[in-house]
Formats: structure tokens, C-alpha cells, sequence
């Protein structure tokens, strides 16, 4: 079981010092797939003149603007960083660097759609463009404070997460979430990419995982080990059904999800699509044509 992290101590615009070179601010945005709403990070040290970096804006809500601007007067900011493109994360980017007068980094946006159907709202930012276009591994420096670049790839194809030297910890937006597994939805999430980018940060042995969604990750092995176990057994489960005579998405979900609310069933079905466009590229299901919600699907 993935020991889930479901509580936390926040209020909606507040600056919360969350570690000595942390802050959040949490924008009034919960759903679904957003839990209780964008969590922005400020980083670097809290005192006036410190250059800090902020990670995250958040989605277009003038509110949490103000908030931003409020919890991060009389410092400079030095850098603001997107962890990808989607519509909770990156259009309040282009607003606040215009008022601080920073630069935007990120990884460059996709050049497809994002998702196989509009069943998320996690929808692409199609305004969006960085500044400074990041592929993972640069250095970012400030007052006291080093983040590095760190491409992970998996829930959206240009997913970028940003490693805090000083602490050993990750901002992993949302490739890994501490209140629930993250969604991979073909065409632009891929699931081969988002396992070798979990082994990635598993091998970085980090202290703490701060999710732009939800509570902070501090016992953070098992709770990766347990996470990618329950994508291996989701993907069991998946070629199991394939074998029961199982052929499309439609005659899986109700099994494999039986115990979850059927209004969250579109966005299942596009993670079970993620596991089984992995399972041809694997060699161990073949597909009608190419994969896709409607497609069908058999064993080797």
C-alpha cells in the first residue's frame, strides 16, 4: 500500500516557511487532479535583498498573483521555474514575471496534443513560453541556494523537476504526489518514460519530495518503492485482464476500478491506455491499429 500523506497545514494565500530555504503559497484551486489546489515554492533565504527563486506560479487567479507578490516583497526574484505546461502550473508564469521582472525557465513546451480526451483538466497552457528553455541538468544559483535541473518525463513529456542541493530535496511537481498516484495520459504522457524517470529519482536517494500538490514526502524510499510497485501490479492487473478476454479499455476499467468513484473512470481509462500502449512497445500485446481509447487489444 502507498502510505499516502492526505493531511497538511495550509490556508489559501498564506506564506508557510516549510524548511529554512522553503516557502509555499497555495493557490484556491482544488479539484480532482489538483487535490487542494497549486502549491507555489519560494527559494531562498526569507530576509529583504535575498535573490530567490519561485517554482510554480500556478494557473490564472489574480489572487494568488497578489499573494506571490505579497509573500515575496522586498526580495528579488531571480528565476521564475515552471515544472511543465499544464493549465494548474504555468499561466500565472508569464504575469508574475512581468511584474518582477524575472525570467521564466522550463522545459520546452510539447508540440502535440496533450491528452487522448478531455476527460482531465489538466489541459496544456498552449500560450505558454519559457524564457529560457531547460533539457535537464543545468545549475540555478542564488543567495545561498542551488537547484539543478532535472528532467522526468512521464506525466507530460516535458516534465521537469528541480533538486534543492542544500536540503537533498526534490520539487517533483507532478511527477510524484504524496495524496495520490499520478496520472499519465497518452498521447503526450507515456508510461515507459515515466517508470525510467521514477528509477531516476528513486536512485537520488533524496531527504524530502515537495509536490506541487498536497503535503511533503519525507519518508521518501518507501513511499517511491511503493509507488512504482503499484504501477507494476496496475500493469499485472492490465495483461491479466488481456488473458481473461478482456480487448478494450471500456470492458477493463469497471473491473480494474471497481472500487472508485465511475466519474474518475474517463481518467482511468487513460492510464490503463498508458499501460497498454507499454505492454505493445514491450512485445507482450499486439493492438488493432494503434493504440487508443477505443482500440482493441489482445495477449501474445
Amino acid at each position: 500500500m502507498i502510505p499516502f500523506v492526505r493531511t497538511f497545514d495550509f490556508a489559501y494565500g498564506r506564506r508557510d516557511q516549510v524548511s529554512p530555504l522553503v516557502q509555499r503559497v497555495v493557490a484556491d484551486n482544488p479539484g480532482p487532479f489538483t487535490f487542494t489546489g497549486t502549491g507555489t515554492y519560494i527559494i531562498g533565504r526569507p530576509e529583504a535583498g535575498a535573490a530567490v527563486a519561485v517554482i510554480d506560479p500556478g494557473p490564472t487567479d489574480m489572487a494568488h498573483l497578489d499573494a506571490l507578490l505579497a509573500a515575496t516583497a522586498g526580495r528579488r526574484i531571480s528565476h521564475v521555474l515552471v515544472t511543465h505546461t499544464h493549465r494548474d502550473h504555468a499561466p500565472l508564469a508569464r504575469p508574475f514575471a512581468e511584474a518582477t521582472g524575472a525570467p521564466i525557465l522550463a522545459a520546452r513546451p510539447p508540440a502535440r496534443e496533450t491528452h487522448a480526451s478531455g476527460a482531465l483538466d489538466e489541459e496544456e497552457d498552449g500560450d505558454f513560453a519559457p524564457d529560457v528553455v531547460l533539457n535537464g541538468g543545468e545549475v540555478i544559483e542564488g543567495d545561498g541556494w542551488t537547484l539543478e535541473a532535472m528532467l522526468t518525463p512521464g506525466h507530460a513529456s516535458n516534465h521537469m523537476a528541480f533538486a534543492l542541493r542544500e536540503e537533498n530535496g526534490l520539487f517533483c511537481g507532478d511527477h510524484v504526489m504524496g495524496w495520490s498516484t499520478t496520472v499519465v495520459a497518452p498521447p503526450d504522457g507515456n508510461m515507459r518514460h515515466y517508470m525510467a524517470s521514477l528509477d531516476a529519482v528513486i536512485a537520488r536517494d533524496f531527504d524530502v519530495l515537495w509536490p506541487t500538490h498536497g503535503a511533503p514526502i519525507t519518508g521518501v524510499r518507501p513511499f517511491l518503492e511503493a509507488y512504482r510497485a503499484h504501477r507494476l501490479d496496475r500493469e499485472a492487473q492490465i495483461a491479466a485482464r488481456l488473458s481473461a478476454g478482456d480487448r478494450t479499455i471500456a470492458d477493463m476499467v469497471p473491473v480494474l476500478y471497481a472500487a472508485v468513484d465511475p466519474r474518475l473512470w474517463p481518467a482511468a481509462s487513460l492510464s490503463v491506455l498508458a499501460h497498454l500502449t507499454k505492454l505493445v512497445e514491450d512485445g507482450r500485446a499486439v493492438c488493432d491499429g494503434d493504440p487508443g481509447l477505443g482500440a482493441r487489444f489482445r495477449p501474445v
